[in-house]
């Protein structure tokens, strides 16, 4: 089968909350009748926004067009969980016409990429590109970044000093990587911020690369498919701090939890509660569905950091209970997080 042939797969990466499910959706939103199938990973017991996909409403993003891999990341479990389900999907006696992989907001790219050199892979899927979806208010802080002279100062000063940035680590595996760099929230900054943040961007990839900015990841399907990048043949190009390892990675450097979420009065009540959390412990990420008293509908929580946002979406299904992820760094307190969020 000849590169023309093969069906084209893109990987959507990006840190936690950066909005990789928002750009997919949109994607979707806009797919036009193209047939494509979705493959969501998540780091954490409970798959929240392969969830958030199946039940969009819209045209495509059917059960059947979602394959969701909860409780591990794909870098880490490509034999056991990824090749098996791209396998299926291009098995189809009517396959997907474009794959779309949403990876963990933990995963490093590359090891997924070597993926589609496997035999009986390489000859019928290709990557079509890497898209990498960075939080730009987040990124213009700083908070993935490492000044390596300030480190170099502080280890020399306290040779007992566990200098290891593992999200800095993330982050930069995840840029270099990338086909396209998608600035997202870029609504929050000003012109002037969104300008210096493109070049500190441009500065860091390891080539040329398109950097681009948008709010809700709102991108035409011409920009994100079709880059023809067949970035299993560029593994050079890409540089990742775990290549002396083959691609091997710990995960130990983040946890996760899953609370059972009783019903709330109100979104505000809830919000309070969620934000006197994120300030007080090393909250990561904050993602699920809560009851609303009152309300039919379920409320969509997603929180990065100390900035959260609700909607509402669809109807329960019976008597299905809320839940919710927390992803924060190893040793977060767990009984006093639970403890504040469930009163």
């Amino acid at each position: 089968m000849s590169d023309l042939q093969k069906i084209p797969a893109t990987i959507v990466t990006g840190f936690l909350g950066a909005g990789k499910t928002t750009l997919v959706r949109h994607l979707m939103q806009h797919a036009n009748g193209r047939r494509i199938a979705i493959i969501v990973n998540e780091f954490g017991s409970l798959g929240i926004d392969g969830d958030t996909l199946k039940n969009c409403g819209i045209p495509g993003c059917e059960e059947e067009n979602i394959v969701e891999l909860a409780n591990g990341c794909l870098c880490c479990t490509v034999a056991d969980d990824f090749l098996p389900t791209i396998q299926a999907l291009i098995d189809r006696p009517n396959p997907p016409e474009h794959i779309l992989i949403e990876t963990s907001g933990l995963a490093l790219p590359k090891p997924l990429i070597k993926a589609f050199n496997w035999p009986g892979i390489r000859s019928r899927v290709t990557v079509d590109g890497v898209v990498t979806v960075v939080d730009g208010p987040a990124v213009a802080e700083g908070r993935f970044a490492d000044d390596p002279e300030a480190v170099a100062a502080q280890r020399a000063a306290d040779p007992s000093l566990d200098h290891d940035n593992p999200l800095a680590e993330v982050y930069e595996d995840q840029i270099n990587a990338a086909d396209l760099v998608v600035v997202n929230k870029a609504d929050l900054l000003d012109a002037a911020a969104l300008s210096a943040l493109r070049a500190q961007i441009a500065t860091q990839l390891p080539r040329a690369v398109k950097v681009v900015a948008t709010r809700e990841g709102a991108l035409e399907p011409t920009v994100l498919l079709g880059i023809n990048a067949a970035a299993e043949d560029d593994l050079a190009a890409r540089p990742s701090h775990h290549d002396a390892e083959d691609g091997a990675h710990e995960h130990d450097d983040f946890d996760s939890m899953l609370l059972v979420m009783p019903e709330f009065a109100s979104p505000e009540a809830l919000m309070t509660r969620l934000q006197a959390a994120a300030e007080a412990h090393d909250i990561l990420r904050l993602k699920g569905f809560v009851r609303i008293a009152g309300k039919k509908a379920r409320l969509a929580v997603q929180g990065v950091g100390r900035r959260f946002r609700h909607s509402y979406d669809t109807d329960w299904v019976d008597s299905r209970e809320g839940h919710l992820v927390v992803i924060g760094e190893t040793h977060m307190d767990r009984e006093a997080i639970a403890k504040m969020i469930l009163g």
